[in-house]
């Protein structure tokens, strides 16, 4: 994932495709968890997409995470938020906790850190305060508005991907369906790409100073 050169070789892999599925996940997590003890930020995201986003977007803009102790933990789904919550509460006092999670899921979050004596958040603009940002509708959807329908689709021609991209869009259960939204679905129907795409994405929205709200909010956090 790295620009730099510099990459954690657990990210690198699975953004490559040869790691996936439950076991990736679960090493993603406790590889960052590990780390959580000694850091001096802790981001907490959905799954490895989100991580390898977040990772990406503060490496192309020129910051050291690792060096900077910032720590960015996939959780394995937003309904396991209070219960990471709960697991760093003891930390709380030395470690700055942020978050990143979808529109679907605010209230998941909202409530989680209502329980965890976190903050005290009665809507979006009090959770971004406590360093929690939401996505509408998720990453992957801000990424594509952030580029424009005709960037993406100039990236996925680079890569190489265009091609089976017109092909999708052609299949009957998408055809004549919106472009925003057809690249949203062929970005996630498989979970390679959805991870290689999160590297590149917010690397061209980082070039060209389009990283999304929610994405720069949250580093601007940390």
């Amino acid at each position: 994932m790295a620009t730099t050169g510099r990459a954690d070789a657990f990210t690198v892999e699975t953004t490559d495709g040869r790691l996936g599925g439950n076991a990736a996940s679960i090493r993603a997590t406790a590889a960052a968890l590990a780390k959580a003890e000694s850091a001096a930020a802790v981001v907490l995201v959905e799954g490895i997409s989100d991580q390898i986003a977040v990772e990406s977007a503060a490496l192309a803009g020129g910051r050291d995470l690792a060096a900077e102790r910032v720590v960015v933990v996939p959780i394995g789904g937003a309904h396991a938020i209070g219960r990471f919550l709960t697991r760093l509460a003891p930390l709380d006092t030395r470690v700055r906790l942020a978050g990143l999670c979808d529109l679907l899921e605010e209230e998941v979050f909202r409530r989680a850190l209502v329980a965890a004596g976190v903050g005290a958040p009665g809507n979006r603009a009090e959770m971004a305060r406590l360093g929690f940002h939401v996505c509408v509708k998720d990453l992957e959807d801000e990424l594509i508005r952030a580029l424009g329908t005709a960037g993406v689709e100039a990236l996925l021609e680079t890569q190489g991907d265009l091609r089976s991209f017109r092909s999708f869009q052609s299949q009957p259960a998408w055809r004549g369906q919106e472009p925003q939204t057809q690249l949203w679905r062929f970005l996630r129907s498989s979970s390679r790409r959805n991870l290689r795409y999160a590297r590149l994405l917010v690397e061209e929205a980082v070039r060209r100073d389009a990283l999304p709200r929610p994405l720069d909010a949250l580093l601007n956090a940390v």
